[in-house]
């Protein structure tokens, strides 16, 4: 009987403390996680979204989302200084991450450096947390390339839900669309591609392109139109009057 009693003693001491153990486990998750939690949580009335420049426009604004085409880019960097123009390049980061060189020297040439996801998701499907980190994973590899975190958030596709603004927010990003497509990845025309990018153009404008071959052929042709009529290309950032 004593052993039982003993046996019995132990079994409850062993429940007690495995009971205590499963609390200490659970508020260090909890505190582990409720940072993160709390550092993406925003108003999504309080987010700022653009698809052209409203007022003080300067000029038109041409956006190239990177996750290929690393020779048409240097391509694209070449026109671009052969006509004194700027642009802002929204980088995905696992495509930044096999092509540094690439990305410094976009950064190098003065243009501006956007963040378009890490992996290229559909964001408008993720939740805060996923949203949070394929915009903050990428602009930390950004930051540690180049030196400067991008200000500028383009979601993948255009593709965003409430997640998308919250978390751009709180990490103090302003997140951007556009206000003419170039279709360029589907309709691989440069002369489709020009007819996009300068039809009813006007300061303000916000004109997606792909580094694409065809992009790069039609791009001289574009910026000339640009300069004949008036508009200097600039970037996003130039363009909403916020430093970048």
């Amino acid at each position: 009987m004593k052993k039982n009693a003993n046996t019995s003693h132990s079994i409850r001491m062993k429940l007690a403390t495995n009971l205590v153990l499963g609390v200490l486990v659970f508020s260090l998750g909890a505190l582990c996680l409720s940072p993160l939690e709390e550092s993406v949580t925003a108003e999504t009335e309080g987010t700022e979204i653009y698809r052209f420049a409203e007022e003080n426009a300067v000029g038109v604004s041409l956006m190239f989302n990177v996750y290929w085409g690393t020779e048409e880019v240097y391509r694209i960097l070449d026109t671009l200084s052969a006509y004194n123009a700027t642009a802002t390049f929204f980088i995905g980061g696992c495509w930044a991450d096999d092509n540094v060189d690439c990305l410094k020297a976009i950064d190098g040439a003065g243009h501006e450096i956007g963040n378009h996801g890490y992996f290229h998701k559909d964001q408008d499907k993720l939740d805060l947390i996923a949203n949070q980190k394929e915009i903050s994973d990428c602009n930390r590899f950004i930051q540690l390339a180049i030196g400067k975190t991008p200000t500028l958030f383009a979601p993948p596709s255009g593709a965003y839900n409430e997640h998308t603004l919250n978390a751009a927010t709180a990490l103090n990003m302003t997140t951007i669309l556009w206000s003419k497509d170039t279709i360029d990845w589907r309709d691989k025309n440069a002369a489709v591609i020009y007819s996009r990018a300068t039809k009813n153009i006007k300061k303000g404008d916000f004109v997606l392109m792909h580094p694409m071959k065809e992009t790069a052929d039609a791009l001289g042709d574009i910026l000339k139109y640009y300069e004949t009529n008036g508009l200097k290309a600039v970037t996003v950032s130039a363009n909403l009057q916020k430093e970048g």
